[in-house]
């Protein structure tokens, strides 16, 4: 299983005492630290560095992980640019670009966003996916698109992205229709289900979709979101990771918990948590650390690369003693 990293772009992650620009170290660290994968995250509600804008900077310096959005919500840019921006982080990278997308959710996370888009609320599923088919359209060299949010009888040449196909774009979202979505149009799926059974069970619609659509099996990569804290103390990490989602998420850890992903305490309950998603089907994760600095963030990252090594996460393998059949 791959395991990658949120980059902590919010202002809280990095205030009082930190300075924005020590991202870009954070994120050679992570690749030195041989994860697989470093995600930034998108929103208009709290302060932040802008994604694209994050993913721009780390590029020319980082070599070989992976770059990724979780999730992007194009809701808040303007089509055209948005494909020329991501096509833009592409070639910067070297083909290295992951799109997860997203469209919001109700509440205080998902609405307001629209709002301050001017983009209408409903039916803004349709509008995703149609948003994700312009830009692929752009990326393919398209010179018109008629569709039911865009129309566009006249298209100019469009930066092309690194790789001819443009970069994979992943679904986040776990609804029926989000996984039937998943499996029909996008290349990868990056949920954050409470309970290692729900992921399974999402992961068998995505893959029943894909397959009724005539894609093969392995079209999409089946990856999870999960917020991650690891401690000694199973108590301290639950306090610090109750700190943290009130921070972040503005909620309190209880209620975080029956709607994400979390995996916290010792490095072995850590361990347990992360090796039943995989069973379940994961094969991409990425970590939001559970840290209320940038210095702690610096100290998970570190307590997550030792707990990501083959020994930590994989079941240890029986060893006969010789002469034994």
């Amino acid at each position: 299983m791959d395991i990658g990293v949120f980059l902590p772009t919010g202002r809280q992650q990095w205030q009082p005492a930190g300075d924005p620009r020590e991202l870009i170290g954070f994120a050679r660290r992570a690749e030195e630290s041989g994860f697989a994968s470093l995600f930034v995250n998108d929103s208009l509600l709290t302060p932040r560095i802008e994604p694209l804008t994050m993913l721009a900077a780390v590029a020319p310096v980082t070599e070989h992980i992976r770059l990724g959005t979780g999730a992007l919500l194009p809701v808040l840019r303007r089509p055209v640019q948005a494909a020329q921006a991501l096509a833009s982080v592409d070639l910067l990278s070297g083909g290295r670009l992951t799109v997860a997308v997203g469209a919001g959710f109700p509440g205080r996370f998902g609405q307001p966003l629209h709002e301050l888009s001017q983009v209408p609320w409903e039916r803004r599923f349709a509008r995703l996916d149609e948003t994700v088919a312009l830009w692929r359209a752009l990326w393919a060299g398209a010179t018109e698109f008629c569709g039911e949010f865009h129309s566009f009888p006249e298209l100019p040449p469009a930066t092309v992205p690194f790789r001819p196909s443009g970069p994979p774009i992943w679904l986040g979202g776990a609804t029926p229709a989000a996984l039937a979505r998943t499996g029909r149009h996008y290349d990868g799926w990056l949920p954050y289900p409470p309970e290692p059974a729900d992921y399974a069970t999402g992961l068998a619609a995505v893959r029943k979709a894909a397959d009724e659509a005539g894609r093969a099996p392995d079209a999409v990569t089946p990856a999870l979101f999960v917020n991650v804290r690891i401690d000694p103390d199973p108590e301290a990490a639950r306090r610090t990771m109750d700190a943290y989602a009130r921070s972040n998420y503005g909620m309190p850890l209880e209620e975080l918990r029956r709607i994400q992903a979390i995996a916290m305490g010792t490095p072995e309950q850590v361990a347990a948590t992360l090796r039943r998603y995989r069973e379940a089907g994961a094969e991409h994760l990425v970590a939001r650390l559970g840290a209320l600095d940038l210095a702690g963030q610096y100290e998970q990252l570190e307590r997550l690369a030792a707990l990501a090594r083959p020994a930590a996460v994989t079941p240890p393998v029986a060893i006969k003693p010789p002469g034994s059949p």
